[in-house]
């Protein structure tokens, strides 16, 4: 026998079930939850655009997004099935990564390009007035970096090889957080760093720093940060991440009219600003976050291809200097079947 107050509550679950069963058009099913990693960076504005503008749930998505202090943590978050997607920049530990077959590259972001702002080459306001006033004079010099294997790392190798300085001339400060950095380089307890502008910009405006150069007159298409996925995502749930590049490479799109290209019109600008600003630099007064983004955005790549000479010019660096396996090959990295090549 079923008592009353039971026998009410399964017939109050039948009628919730039916209801809700009738709301759902025939044929239709429910969107797919994916978790996208995402750091609180103006590089990953593209992700905010199409979590906003609802990109993902068009393609039958439901993204969560999973926010990150640091890049490594994303990486071992892919790489560990607790996070789906995920941006950021080639680093030893990424590699490493996918050389134990956790991960792979499956598009790419970030770029530096011609005649678009990229990283700024900057020096302390003390190494300044004691001559560091050139990229050809960092020997010697103390450079911040998150952790060896970084991506500051490879750049400020980059410089170094480019005016003939030994890195072993160099000293590499690795202080883990890029908001350690900002505050070594203005305290001058570092001399220098190589940094994108959104941030470098407000250092040499706020009289905390001083430019010295640009990196994209070192390597004019570095390939900065990449798109990856846990390599069981990309083997086992293609159409799931074939609909994740689309709906990311409609934000990329987006953000590159408004902020790169400048070909979107003032109220476009406006939206996209509000929607970006939304999860980076909160704080920042609408006006100036607005300039920022209007003279400081880096390009993401159209379609989010990928350089594969950065892909393997960053992947000899790594094995020259034994921080990954010499026998590591760009496929083992990268699932090129979902990449477009530039």
């Amino acid at each position: 026998m079923i008592h009353r107050p039971l026998r009410r509550r399964a017939l109050m679950t039948a009628l919730a079930a039916a209801t809700l069963a009738a709301a759902i058009p025939a044929g239709a099913s429910a969107a797919e939850a994916v978790d996208l990693g995402v750091l609180r960076l103006t590089s990953h504005a593209p992700s905010f655009i199409a979590y906003e503008r609802g990109y993902f749930r068009d393609e039958g998505l439901d993204v969560t997004m999973q926010f990150f202090e640091a890049a490594q943590p994303m990486s071992v978050a892919v790489a560990a099935g607790d996070v789906d997607y995920g941006m950021t920049a080639i680093t030893g530990g990424l590699i490493s990564l996918a050389e134990k077959g956790a991960l792979k590259v499956i598009g790419g972001a970030l770029s530096e390009s011609p005649g678009v702002p990229g990283a700024m080459i900057l020096a302390s306001n003390a190494a300044y007035a004691d001559g560091l006033t050139d990229p050809s004079k960092i020997a010697g010099r103390s450079f911040g970096t998150t952790t060896a294997g970084s991506s500051f790392h490879y750049m400020l190798n980059k410089v170094a090889e480019a005016n003939h300085i030994p890195m072993a001339d160099i000293r590499m400060r690795p202080l883990q957080k890029v908001g350690a950095i900002v505050g070594a380089l203005t305290s001058g307890q570092i001399d220098g760093w190589i940094i994108q502008p959104s941030i470098g910009n407000g250092l040499v405006a706020e009289g905390h720093a001083k430019k010295i150069g640009d990196f994209n007159a070192i390597d004019p298409n570095y390939q900065v940060t990449v798109v990856f996925s846990s390599a069981a995502m990309a083997k086992d749930q293609r159409a799931t991440t074939e609909a994740f590049l689309r709906a990311l490479a409609r934000g990329a799109h987006d953000y590159n009219a408004a902020f790169v290209d400048h070909s979107a019109d003032a109220a476009e600008i406006a939206a996209l600003d509000g929607i970006v600003h939304k999860y980076v630099q909160e704080d920042l007064p609408d006006a100036d976050f607005a300039q920022m983004m209007a003279t400081t955005s880096m390009r993401i790549n159209d379609g989010l291809a990928l350089s594969m000479g950065s892909i393997t010019d960053q992947l000899e660096w790594f094995k020259r200097e034994g921080m990954v396996s010499p026998d590591i090959t760009s496929e083992t990295l990268v699932d090129s079947s979902f990449v477009q090549s530039r």
